[in-house]
């Protein structure tokens, strides 16, 4: 008698097939203190939906972080962060609102002076104070037509150099033994949101 083959080969069976399983991506609630230019930012990733709610309110560093407090209150989100920047605050109330959210358990993406310095950083390594007057016309000069601050397209325009930003924003950050985030000028710690985020983007 013949022994019938099976029909199945060993190890190509439905019980021994590789499932690829993905972590599940993470829900981030992203406060950002101006009403449209960070927003626009954030909300331009390039990840799944329900990943990122990024709102602006206009208000300052401390009431930002009490909004902060007060969204997660409303919603289910993995990570917290609120998005300010020094510009016009004074010191002692800038890094106290740091202090706050940290306390709360809430991240912070700061900016001194101001959010376009890690647009600026796509382009160069700036270790000097670059006033906040100055970065209009320079991110202009760099991408070759007047920069609109509320841009929703701004985050396509840099994604290519978003490697050298992330670069120049840490290398910024290690010359300031010990950090006093009001009076580091410059300095950024938006790369380390961007890297969080780039964990879930679509590629």
């Amino acid at each position: 008698m013949t022994r019938q083959r099976s029909s199945r080969r060993k190890g190509r069976g439905y019980r021994t097939r590789r499932v690829n399983f993905r972590e599940p991506a993470q829900r981030f609630l992203i406060v950002c203190e101006g009403e449209r230019t960070e927003p626009n930012y954030f909300n331009s990733f390039r990840v799944p939906k329900l990943v990122i709610h990024a709102k602006g309110y206009g208000l300052s560093p401390n009431d930002l972080v009490k909004k902060a407090e007060d969204e997660r209150r409303s919603d289910d989100y993995d990570q917290v962060w609120c998005v300010f920047d020094r510009d016009h605050c004074g010191a002692e109330v800038f890094n106290a609102a740091i202090q706050q959210a940290q306390n709360l358990g809430i991240q912070v993406a700061y900016s001194n002076e101001a959010f376009e310095l890690w647009y600026l950083l796509h382009f160069h390594y700036y270790n000097t104070a670059v006033s906040r007057h100055e970065y209009a016309a320079k991110l202009g000069d760099l991408l070759g037509h007047p920069y609109q601050k509320n841009c929703t397209t701004i985050f396509e325009e840099l994604h290519a150099r978003q490697k050298d930003a992330i670069r120049n924003a840490e290398r910024l950050l290690s010359q300031y033994l010990p950090p006093n985030p009001a009076a580091d000028n410059p300095s950024t710690t938006v790369h380390k949101l961007v890297e969080q985020l780039n964990k879930y983007a679509r590629h």
